[in-house]
């Protein structure tokens, strides 16, 4: 049995892939069309990426971790993703399917590693979703604040219909007296219906709101920047006050706490499977995502600490409590409540997009039941799935808060890329006769480096969380081996034989 669970996927050369063809699947199943460009890939990534990080996580990194180190935060969290994510461009063009690091674990590291990180898969996508519909709720109660100003009547949503229900103590669960957020579960709703009408619409919706949201902050880096106050950088990196409290531990802690801002680059991955030309987009979609969304970071992490003493934006929407400090800033304090509400609604709907076609992967494979694989017969997308991961995000959102959600999903995240990037290697010496549209350069280096860097991060948030994390690893390996080892295609075909 040893042996069988770490049976591998074969790998062939990936054939080139047409604009518009809709290929077969396994087994005689279903298909997702291919219609997604370079450009919509580059805006998918963005649109993952460019959310929660600039909008939430900023300000409360930089005020509970690391002050305007923050910035440094973001470039090191930001390196770990550059590397993982040269290591996704070689797999994701290598291999144009939809299944992101699960696919790539099963070709390189066998089928247990394979479900081990499609579960931790759940954590990155289905979890990230509420989570970032939880800071949406946040920008959202900020806008109805507004509205309330200028009218001059109270819509704000009670407390009780605008807040997690539950909430985790020291690793266990507490009631709140809330009854749901409800905000949270109605975005999360209407995005999961975007994603079962079609791939194609979804990714027209979101190049919109990823324009939108582009066009917010920069606008906010353009007229903030004259407002910074050189004395709020000073001292950058704050003398430690603890274990991941300011000084270089600090800057570390916040790197993990931030790396959730990054984790959207991959999703561009999962659309490998409905991407036009994926040897030469996919690579474009995830470098070229990723290097914008590195910059645009570094920028309003700067400008933000810059026009606010960084202890004063642990709140949930630290960009709009920087600018409430200036009157003549007022009107950009209502632009970016508006952006933001943009922004987060395009991460989840990345997020959304790319959890069913993970499931759909998964079930493909016959490791989890083949509903997940069942496709539209008018709209061409994985619908099933889309509605189960739809409802399971739906009530997540609406009873658990953001916070350790958040590091969850980093976690989970972590150890996908480090795995990522070992498997690239190991397929160069396993496989070296596959042909490689995109290969990493120096990919002693790089690989080796990247999943040093991710488990790296995943250890400063890992004794805080452990027992989350290990209850959440048991609970996946007990449905792998009752289900996903008994229903196995590939050991099927094998004949029981590893």
């Amino acid at each position: 049995m040893s042996r069988g669970l770490f049976i591998t996927k074969p790998v062939g050369p990936a054939a080139h892939v047409d604009a518009g063809e809709i290929h077969g699947s396994l087994q005689g199943e279903g298909s997702l069309k291919r219609a997604l460009t370079a450009k919509h890939l580059v805006m998918l990534g963005i649109g993952g990426v460019i959310g929660a990080g600039i909008f939430v996580l900023t300000g409360q990194a930089a005020a509970i971790h690391a002050g305007p180190a923050v910035v440094l935060s973001f470039i090191f969290a930001g390196i770990a993703c550059a590397f993982a994510g040269l290591c996704y461009a070689e797999f994701a063009a290598m291999l144009p399917v939809s299944g992101s690091a699960y696919s790539y674990s099963y070709a390189t590291l066998g089928e247990l590693v394979a479900w081990f990180i499609g579960w931790n898969l759940v954590l990155e996508y289905l979890f990230a979703a509420s989570t970032v519909a939880v800071g949406w709720s946040g920008y959202f109660n900020e806008l109805l604040q507004l509205i309330s100003t200028w009218i001059g009547t109270d819509v704000t949503l009670p407390k009780v219909l605008a807040s997690a229900p539950y909430t985790f103590v020291e690793g266990h669960i507490q009631a709140t007296g809330t009854i749901i957020n409800l905000p949270a579960v109605c975005i999360v709703a209407a995005l999961s219906g975007l994603c079962y009408v079609g791939i194609t619409q979804s990714a027209f919706i979101n190049s919109i709101i990823v324009a939108i949201k582009l066009v917010v902050i920069l606008l906010f880096l353009a007229f903030a920047i004259r407002y910074i106050n050189p004395g709020n950088w000073t001292p950058f990196i704050p003398p430690n006050e603890g274990p991941g409290q300011f000084g270089w531990s600090g800057v570390y802690r916040a790197a993990s706490v931030v790396f959730f801002s990054y984790i959207g680059f991959d999703a561009v991955s999962t659309a490998a499977g409905e991407a036009k030309n994926p040897q030469r987009d996919m690579p474009i979609g995830i470098l070229g995502s990723l290097f914008i969304c590195t910059i645009l970071y570094v920028l309003v992490s700067l400008t933000l600490t810059g026009i606010a003493d960084f202890r004063t934006l642990n709140t949930p929407e630290p960009v709009a409590t920087a600018l409430s400090n200036y009157a003549s800033l007022d009107w950009l304090r209502t632009i970016v409540v508006l952006g933001a509400l943009a922004g987060l609604s395009s991460v989840v709907l990345v997020m959304l997009m790319g959890q069913p076609r993970i499931f759909f992967t998964m079930s493909q494979d016959g490791l989890i039941p083949k509903v997940f694989s069942k496709v539209h017969p008018k709209f061409q997308t994985p619908y099933v799935g889309t509605i189960i991961v739809g409802i399971f995000a739906c009530a997540i959102a609406g009873l658990f808060p953001i916070d350790v959600l958040g590091q969850l999903v980093s976690m989970g995240t972590l150890l996908a890329f480090a795995t990522v990037c070992i498997g690239v290697l190991v397929l160069r010496y396993t496989r070296p006769d596959l042909h490689r549209p995109f290969k990493v350069p120096f990919v002693w280096g790089v690989c080796v480096l990247g999943a040093a860097a991710c488990l790296f991060l995943f250890w400063q948030a890992f004794a805080e969380h452990w027992r989350l994390m290990v209850g959440w690893t048991i609970i996946g390996f007990a449905i792998y081996l009752v289900y996903g080892y008994r229903n196995s295609k590939l050991r099927k075909a094998a004949g029981g034989k590893a």
